[in-house]
């Protein structure tokens, strides 16, 4: 049985975009076990609830779908992700293009529209939305980093650790994602700048393993909820 989890807080804006990711994949993966994971930290913490999600999943080989609340993939593009996450060092994404939708796109979308018929944007250099992984590739390279909290660069950081620590980029699969309309979370205040923060000591260690392993490793990254292999 397929896992999909969803990083998931209820909130106006977003009930919309949530309702149809699982309606679709209610209709393409109708055997698919579907987890919406709230880690519960007063500010909601993207990376803490993807890596709670991969904790949920006991055999560390067994695939699971990582899934934004507002993002949906192709149903072709994701099974050949599946299938290469089973064995793969690598965690997949199951997309090369990621297209955001806005208000005229989800309009369009809740009218009826495909979605590749629906208006969108092409956002160049995305890495999050959908990820394809096994707990045991994930906690290879340290998971997600939990200092990240609110909106703002962990992708970047998680790709940048991938990369450096896996020997390569996440493996893609052509395909498009599509991401939902919602009320955009705001790019400023102190949390931002500590995340931006952080961000530049990735950049700074991507040349480095040894200090890339030391910066995704440190205690403050492990959750509760779980810990990775040999830690």
């Amino acid at each position: 049985m397929l896992t999909v989890v969803i990083p998931w807080r209820p909130q106006p804006s977003r009930l919309a975009a949530f309702d149809r990711v699982v309606d679709w994949y209610r209709r393409e993966f109708p055997d698919a076990r579907i987890v919406p994971v709230d880690s519960g930290d007063e500010v909601f913490n993207l990376s803490r609830c993807r890596n709670v999600g991969v904790g949920l999943v006991e055999d560390v080989r067994s695939v699971v779908v990582l899934n934004d609340a507002d993002t949906i993939p192709e149903r072709g593009p994701l099974l050949e992700a599946v299938a290469a996450a089973a064995d793969s060092p690598l965690v997949h994404l199951p997309y090369t293009e990621y297209h955001w939708l806005g208000a005229e796109g989800s309009a369009q979308f809740a009218e009826g529209a495909s979605l590749r018929e629906c208006a969108s944007e092409l956002v160049r250099g995305a890495c999050s939305g959908v990820y394809v992984t096994t707990p045991e590739t994930w906690w290879s390279h340290g998971g997600q980093d939990e200092r990240f909290a609110g909106w703002g660069y962990e992708d970047a950081a998680w790709s940048v650790a991938h990369e450096t620590l896996l020997g390569a980029p996440p493996a893609r699969h052509e395909g498009r994602v599509f991401a939902l309309h919602h009320v955009p979370q705001p790019r400023s205040g102190s949390q931002y700048e500590a995340n931006a923060g952080l961000m530049d000591l990735y950049r700074r260690a991507a040349v480095d393993v040894v200090l890339m392993r030391q910066l995704v490793m440190v205690p403050e990254t492990a959750s509760n909820a779980r810990s990775a292999p040999g830690a």
